[in-house]
């Protein structure tokens, strides 16, 4: 299947999902963190939203530190790999936001809590500034030089982002909606480990990230932020007739369903965080 570029409509009906929660059930509620599942989708972990209301981090810097691939290695322990593979070349209207569309691929990949096979991504995403908004989108794509792995499970995201919304002259608040098929029946501790535990580790951690970038940054090349200036982009260029969507079924899957929690993995993932 052909892929095309995200236009004003895919944007927009984002948006709304972030910040209607009919239909959804909050499975965690703490301090700033919320966590929501679809009220169908409770018993599986194909999709989620999570919002943290973050009061002394601007929407810039929110917005720097989701594109800034050099300071997530820092931050992101359950990180193996993450580059981008090309910048699109789009020749085609996209609606009317597309002079401040940009889009490119990468390549992105993490640790599975033990014993669970890790998994990687290849996806498409766009970034769009509106206003006081910033808006982050993918879905996953075939390329050509990134076959899966071995050692790998490909997982497909259906639909995955983030909502970033100025809330005062130093606060934010940042919404992330994810859709994704991991490929593979997994064991329900997952499932409840990935709403109750994992996804408000990884909005806290996403804003001590944030807390600390502005200090960081001003020491490794603050003047460079090509997801803002263009012009410092030097990815080789993809056609969008080089890729195909990702489809989950042409996938091998991977039945999991019966492997137990690695209780020792999770005490030092625990203590790690801590």
């Amino acid at each position: 299947m052909p892929v095309q570029i995200p236009d004003d409509t895919d944007f927009t009906s984002f948006k709304e999902q972030c910040e209607n929660h009919e239909g959804w059930t909050a499975r965690y509620n703490k301090g700033s963190v919320t966590v929501w599942c679809r009220d169908e989708e409770c018993k599986t972990i194909q999709k989620l939203k999570m919002r943290i209301v973050c009061k002394d981090v601007t929407a810039e810097t929110l917005y720097d530190v989701l594109h800034d691939t050099s300071y997530r290695k820092k931050w992101d322990s359950n990180m193996i790999d993450t580059h981008d593979i090309g910048r699109l070349t789009v020749n085609a209207d996209v609606g009317y936001y597309s002079c401040e569309l940009v889009t490119d691929v990468g390549y992105y990949s993490w640790k599975c809590p033990s014993p669970l096979k890790n998994r990687d991504f290849v996806t498409m995403r766009s970034w769009l500034p509106l206003g006081n908004d910033y808006l982050i989108i993918n879905y996953s794509v075939k390329h050509p030089q990134y076959p899966p792995k071995k050692d790998y499970v490909r997982a497909v995201s259906l639909l995955t982002g983030y909502l970033i919304q100025s809330s005062g002259e130093n606060s934010s608040t940042l919404y992330y909606l994810t859709q994704v098929d991991p490929k593979g029946s997994l064991p329900k501790w997952v499932v409840n480990r990935a709403s109750q535990f994992v996804a408000p580790k990884a909005m806290k951690k996403i804003y001590k990230a944030c807390q600390k970038y502005p200090e960081w940054k001003r020491k490794h090349n603050p003047n460079l932020k090509p997801w803002i200036y263009p012009e410092q982009n030097t990815l080789p260029c993809i056609n969008v007739s080089d890729l195909v969507l990702q489809r989950a079924d042409s996938l091998e899957n991977i039945d999991e369903s019966r492997l137990t929690e690695d209780k020792q993995a999770q005490r030092h993932s625990d203590d790690e965080e801590t």
